[in-house]
Parts: structure tokens; sequence; C-alpha cells
């Protein structure tokens, strides 16, 4: 028996970071369901090459320890399909832009009066807010988060990392954000809302550089070594004092 045995996640996950969060259940035990447009099937089914068996390994890379149903959200049957999977889940992961999932009928609001146990993960790339309809991709979000800028062979030379860690690093907090999620659920009987969102998981992961800007007002940089430069620029604004 593996420590999430008996769980049923709903994944309504695409490309990367949703379904790396569900994969990561899936290795501790939970029946994974992956839910997937019934002609292209998940877009990285056709991220190739490398191919592995016929199947992209983007794809295979994320989508261990699951089982797939195909279902088509624009028709008033899939939609019916998924709310009953939705329904008996005690995990839904999603990555779809803002608004989408209440599109389908299927948003925490709609499901929680009729699975109040349920777990509700919600993976956007800049959140519920301000600026949520902006598409969050993982380079997007690496230039605007900072990450670049730390990277690369000198400083004015950003570089994108070599894999999509945002992407990932996302869908692992997510994974972290259910956890305690299904804990208090022990405790009350009731899920809740989980939401992650790219930007903000990447301004919590840039914990040094983060806490040397906000607290000494010294920016990060890249140098030819990767490091921070021996004689890092001052921030522009001027530091109002420490919380």
């Amino acid at each position: 028996m593996k420590p999430l045995s008996g769980l049923v996640v709903a994944d309504f996950g695409r490309v990367l970071a949703a379904p790396y969060a569900t994969m990561l259940l899936g290795d501790l035990g939970a029946d994974v369901i992956k839910v997937e447009h019934p002609e292209t099937g998940d877009d990285t089914r056709a991220w190739g090459p490398p191919f592995a068996g016929g199947e992209a390994t983007d794809y295979l890379s994320v989508n261990r320890n699951k089982r797939s149903i195909a279902l088509d959200l624009s028709t008033e049957r899939g939609r019916e399909q998924a709310r009953e999977l939705a329904c008996r889940a005690d995990v839904l992961v999603e990555n779809f832009r803002p608004g989408t999932m209440t599109k389908f009928g299927l948003s925490y609001e709609d499901l929680q009066p009729d699975n109040p146990r349920l777990v509700y993960c919600s993976l956007t790339g800049f959140g519920s807010g301000r600026g949520s309809q902006l598409p969050g991709y993982d380079l997007l979000v690496q230039a605007v988060g900072g990450l670049m800028s730390v990277t690369g062979p000198a400083p004015g030379s950003p570089v994108k990392a070599g894999v999509a860690l945002v992407d990932v690093l996302t869908g692992l907090h997510a994974a972290v954000g259910i956890l305690p999620a299904l804990r208090d659920r022990d405790r009350t009987g009731l899920g809740q809302q989980v939401e992650v969102n790219l930007l903000t998981m990447l301004l919590s992961s840039m914990v040094n550089q983060s806490a040397g800007c906000t607290l000494a007002v010294t920016c990060p940089g890249s140098s030819a070594t990767g490091t921070r430069p021996s004689r890092p620029t001052r921030c522009s604004r001027r530091r109002t004092g420490r919380s």
C-alpha cells in the first residue's frame, strides 16, 4: 500500500505543470484518470521527435501511472461525463486559462455542493486576479520573473534555463499544496481549493536572490561563472524598511 492508495485524481491537466503534479500523486499510489481530447489527446502526444515506441517522450515523461479517458468538453455529453468523474474524485487538477472550467460547468463552485470533500487544484500563469488572462508560458515567466536575468554568460545576456524549470517547479508546488489539503480534509471532512501560479512559484523559488533584493536592496545578476557579480548593482527603488 502506497500513501495515496485509494484516492481518485481527476486530471484535467495539459502539457507539463499540471501533468507533472498528478504524476507525483500517481507515484504515491493515487488512481489518476487523465482527461484528454478524443481526437488530439494531450498536446504533448505530438511533441516529437524524440519518440519511444511510437510515443512522444515529452508525453511519456509526465504521464506514467495514469489511466486515460477521452472526453470532448465542448459537447454536453462530454461535460456530463467530466462532471460524473469530478463528483467521485478526491482531487481534481486543472491548468486551463482562468474561466475555462467555469464555462464547462466544472469550476470549484460548480462541483463543491455535490462533492464537498473535493480538493480542487488550479494551476495558472499569473493567478486569478489582475493579469490572469495573460498567456502563461514557462519561457515568458522565466523572463518576467527574473530567472533569465541571473542565468547567462554575462550581465545583460539573459539565457533561459535548459529545461522548462518553472513548469516543473510549479507542478511540484501544486502537489505539495494538495497534500496538506487532503490532511485537512481528514480532520474536517471538507475539501478546499488550492491555487498555484507560475509567476508566484518562480518568485518563491528564487529565495536567495529575492532575499538579497528585498532585504539588502541588492539586485542579483549573472556572470561568466553563473554566480552573482562581485560588485552587484543597487536597486533603483529606495528601501523603506523591513517587515
